[in-house]
């Protein structure tokens, strides 16, 4: 019998398709720990300017003051003084793919990188663990005076915009997380928009953890002028360890006037990644924020993509959805925060447990007096699988003015055995049942994503879902 539970441990943790490892590939990192000498050993190895360095020791100080959430899952076990929190694989960022060491390259080669990047990105972004090792801009968005860069680039070649708009959403003292990003912050991607550009195909950034303990703490920073779009793209992976790496990154989003921004997500970390992330947006007059917001892998995963909607008649989004299986702690939604009059919003989450995983939406809709004849929706519908796993409902909606509306609608439900019934009697075995009612319970989310994204999801998710039935 232990033979037998063995093998299956071992087959369960195998379908994670991302966590191979070709070498924990490393051509620097800093002492293991979390005190002001390391920071400050991060910030002279950047070369960064005084005012940066004392931002990072007062997060610091913000960092060892602040408790941990008082809400979600207890992150009490977290020793921050066990991880690495600067390693990178190579010591300069290259344009030209083959540049890159051969373990990185076949990583990313593994990962489908290169062929995403030729067939339908317009520019790419790559991180290896704390630093970036690859980026490329298509000429002619170049030519229009897109920045597409990483954010330690950005602040030495374009310092005073970067000044201008960082830690200005999310401050180096809104929650312990956040701060500590701010302290140990390296990496992650940076874009400028100028007015009237539109970038009418995705930018993507990918972040690959790989180092064993280590950190990786990305800054994205996106400013979208007036009259503007652009679409971006994000994903992440990271091998498979027996012991926890951490993600806690930061994302600041500007958009300007009547411009439109989609930020898509697809986090696919390994189950031994701890993510906890804060993303913010602040959208002005007529514009329009998008959050496509995908959570599938990671141990613990709290991330709640917020947007403030300044402006009159501004409109944010977000859809998402969480999967939860065995020893996965999904605690996601969004904040809509309405502050211009006629605003809009929209939340839809989906979310799915089993093998007794755990899936909660937690969410926040709120109307200041201000907004008025302004709009909330949320839609959070769940489905469990089994009679192991678990999931709640945590919204808060609060309206402070009479001329505004939300509507809230949430529901829980089982794949019942007459809906396998019916398709298992029009031929199809229980299994591929299963897979239809969930594709077509998630089929909200998926038709968003750009086509190559949406049949990697089917995918993935289809792995992790075997052995869910019976």
């Amino acid at each position: 019998m232990k033979k037998l539970k063995q093998e299956k441990d071992i087959h369960e943790i195998s379908k994670y398709k991302y966590g191979f490892n070709e070498g924990e590939l490393s051509s620097f990192k800093v002492e293991k720990g979390l005190n002001e000498e390391i920071v400050t050993q991060i910030s002279k190895l950047k070369e960064e300017p005084e005012w940066m360095l004392n931002f990072r020791l007062e997060s610091l100080k913000n960092f060892n003051k602040r408790p941990q959430p008082n809400f979600g899952p207890d992150l009490s076990f977290i020793d921050f003084q066990d991880y690495y929190y600067y390693t990178r694989g190579t010591d300069n960022v290259v344009n030209d793919w083959e540049e890159l060491p051969d373990n990185i390259k076949k990583t990313y080669d593994r990962l489908g990188i290169p062929e995403a990047e030729k067939n339908f990105f317009m520019g790419i972004n790559a991180q290896w663990d704390a630093a970036p090792v690859y980026e490329q801009l298509q000429d002619d968005l170049t030519k229009k005076g897109v920045i597409f860069t990483d954010c330690d680039s950005a602040l030495k070649k374009y310092p005073e915009l970067f000044k201008k708009y960082f830690s200005k959403l999310v401050s180096n003292n809104d929650n312990k997380y956040a701060a500590l990003n701010s302290a140990v912050w390296s990496g992650g991607t940076f874009i400028y928009v100028p007015k009237g550009v539109k970038v009418e195909r995705p930018l993507q950034a990918y972040f690959r953890i790989n180092y064993q303990k280590s950190g990786q703490f990305e800054r994205t920073l996106i400013i979208v002028e007036d009259d503007a779009e652009l679409l971006y793209v994000e994903g992440c992976t990271a091998p498979i360890y027996s012991s926890n790496n951490l993600h806690a990154a930061i994302v600041e989003i500007f958009v300007g006037k009547r411009s439109h921004v989609r930020y898509t997500t697809v986090q696919n970390w390994s189950d031994n990644v701890l993510n906890l992330v804060t993303k913010r947006s602040i959208v002005e007059e007529d514009g329009r924020m998008e959050w496509v917001d995908g959570n599938i892998g990671s141990k613990i995963n709290m991330k709640y993509p917020c947007c403030i909607l300044k402006g009159d008649r501004s409109q944010g989004d977000t859809i998402s959805i969480a999967v939860a299986k065995k020893g996965v702690y999904q605690d996601a939604g969004s904040k809509m925060i309405h502050l211009g009059k006629e605003t809009k919003s929209k939340i839809i989450s989906k979310s799915i447990t089993f093998q007794g995983g755990t899936a909660n939406y937690r969410g926040l809709a709120h109307i200041g007096p201000e907004a008025k004849f302004s709009k909330a929706r949320v839609e959070c519908d769940t489905l469990i699988l089994d009679n192991q796993s678990h999931s709640d409902t945590i919204p808060q909606n609060k309206v402070y003015n009479n001329q505004s509306q939300i509507e809230h609608e949430a529901t829980v439900s089982k794949v019942s055995e007459e809906q396998l019934f019916y398709l298992m009697s029009r031929g199809i075995d229980e299994t591929q049942a299963l897979e239809l009612i969930v594709m077509g319970f998630l089929e909200p989310f998926t038709k968003e994503l750009p086509l190559e994204y949406a049949v990697e999801l089917n995918q993935l998710i289809k792995m992790d879902m075997e052995g869910s039935v019976g």
